[in-house]
């Protein structure tokens, strides 16, 4: 939906002869993400090439406006044949890897299968070497790309927002590539357009904790910078801290209400929360929000409705990830800790991260002991829990407070010897052993370029949420030999930051 914005109904082509095992959670998930973007799902069936044209026909007599492709091996071997089917019937279509791209499909999200083949080399090396295949984790991907053909584009009739050409890993047109930092190019034109304004904008800035963490607001100020707005010649921005009492927020945010500001900026949920209860109105930014669909802040991700937009850590479907990768870090751990805040996000939303883990931990073989801790205060007792409890490994799910709280929170890691893994590398700046997600200073950058298009005139409703298509993978080996941790050199090499 973020590349088709007006798309309704989204065909799901599966395989059913696939995996038995895991189709089910497949459709699953495919069900609610459509839920998640407010589209309707259509699972259409194709169990060999034989299957295809009928299938085709099903999604065309039911209307469907965009198709999506779950990974088949067969799918993968006839990508041609799909490719030049989606093209017949107009349809604009993702796959689960660059190689349909290749084939001339729209676009992909999905690991580099490549990549992946070139690592199990590594694999045949240890065995070759003695090591046996049960001793050996199985390795999951990190790092996940996203491919756009501008041809197959074009051929369609569709143009494809700026926001998401901004965030691919590979643009594919006729004349060139345009890959990472230079993909930005194509956004150029707007922050000559930002130098353009004669008007001084007024933006309200509502943070939790801005000292706990200055490097978040720094980097939205320089997302403001990068698209032309100077502070005290065309823009102003007028800061409400709730200096980490976040039940002064609804106060702080009817304060910029009353200042009559262009639009409010909000880092994550309670601050995006506090923002909508004060106003109706005023369009809001939301820089860092988990499951915004869930916690009420907007309808759906596709079409947000109200006055409210922004980004997303996508935070339901991080947890199970996070628990992977410090699985792969500490192999022998057979119980595992989970830190969470109570009352931190929506109820349905703390619902969907306690389910995600716990279907994680069953995958991975471990028990979960969850330990709550709904302000820094219960951070000693929730310690004691998990040391009682022989816990060997702590993951902690993401919160305001945990962020702001994260030195305390790693110094008791350390101090109990729990490896511990978290949502942001944040903690592991702070000293953390390991980290999982989204770059945070950028989804506070970008939150910048939805400021822009407000102030440009273009209302939140019509601004699509955007999710983050990059997560990072941090190690800390200073923290991992001060708990006597070897990190397997599998995990280290799929690092995006190894700290020393």
């Amino acid at each position: 939906p973020q590349a088709v914005p007006g798309v309704s109904r989204v065909a799901v082509l599966w395989n059913p002869g696939d995996s038995p095992n895991t189709e089910k959670d497949t459709l699953k998930r495919a069900e609610a993400a459509g839920r998640a973007l407010g589209v309707r799902v259509q699972f259409v069936e194709a169990r060999g090439p034989a299957d295809f044209d009928r299938a085709f026909s099903d999604m065309t007599r039911a209307r469907a406006g965009a198709l999506t492709v779950l990974p088949s091996p067969m799918f993968f071997n006839e990508r041609r044949h799909l490719v030049d089917l989606a093209a017949k019937n107009r349809l604009p279509a993702v796959y689960a890897s660059r190689d349909y791209v290749d084939a001339g499909g729209l676009m992909a999200y999905g690991p580099n299968f490549a990549d992946m083949f070139r690592r199990a080399a590594t694999y045949v090396d240890k065995i070759l070497k003695g090591a046996k295949p049960a001793d050996l984790p199985v390795e999951q991907p990190t790092k996940f790309e996203l491919v756009i053909n501008l041809k197959a584009a074009k051929a369609l009739g569709l143009t494809i927002p700026q926001s998401v050409l901004g965030r691919a890993d590979e643009v594919i047109d006729r004349r060139r590539f345009l890959t990472g930092t230079g993909a930005v190019l194509l956004v150029a034109p707007v922050a000559a357009e930002a130098q353009q304004a004669a008007k001084v904008a007024r933006i309200g800035y509502l943070a939790g904790n801005v000292s706990a963490s200055p490097h978040l607001n720094e980097a939205f100020r320089q997302g403001l910078r990068d698209l032309g707005y100077v502070e005290g010649r065309n823009v102003v921005i007028e800061y409400r801290d709730a200096e980490g009492k976040l039940e002064r927020l609804p106060a702080l945010a009817a304060e910029l209400v009353a200042l009559k500001v262009d639009v409010i900026v909000a880092g994550g949920t309670p601050q995006a929360l506090a923002a909508k209860q004060a106003t109706r109105t005023l369009p809001i930014v939301f820089a860092a929000a988990a499951d915004p669909v869930a916690s009420g802040l907007v309808t759906s991700l596709a079409r947000p409705g109200g006055n409210v937009t922004g980004l997303s850590q996508q935070t339901s479907e991080l947890v199970g990830k996070c628990l992977e990768q410090l699985k792969q870090a500490v192999p022998g751990v057979t119980r595992v800790a989970v830190l969470w805040q109570p009352g931190a996000f929506g109820e349905r939303t703390e619902k969907d991260m306690l389910k995600g883990v716990e279907v994680a931990a069953r995958a991975l073989g471990v028990r979960l002991q969850f330990v709550e801790a709904r302000g820094p205060a219960d951070f000693d007792r929730a310690f004691s829990d998990m040391t009682r409890a022989r816990a060997g490994a702590l993951t902690v799910l993401t919160s305001t407070m945990f962020v702001n709280e994260r030195r305390r929170l790693v110094d008791l890691a350390a101090k109990n010897r729990l490896p511990a893994v978290y949502p942001w590398r944040e903690g592991v700046d702070a000293g953390g052993l390991m980290s999982y997600g989204p770059n945070l200073p950028d989804l506070f950058r970008r939150a910048a370029t939805y400021v822009d298009r407000i102030l440009k005139g273009t209302k939140p409703a019509d601004l699509p949420v955007e999710q983050p298509t990059k997560f990072e993978l941090v190690i800390n080996l200073k923290a991992a030999k001060a708990l006597g941790l070897t990190i397997p050199p599998s995990l280290l090499g799929r690092a995006d930051h190894v700290v020393e």
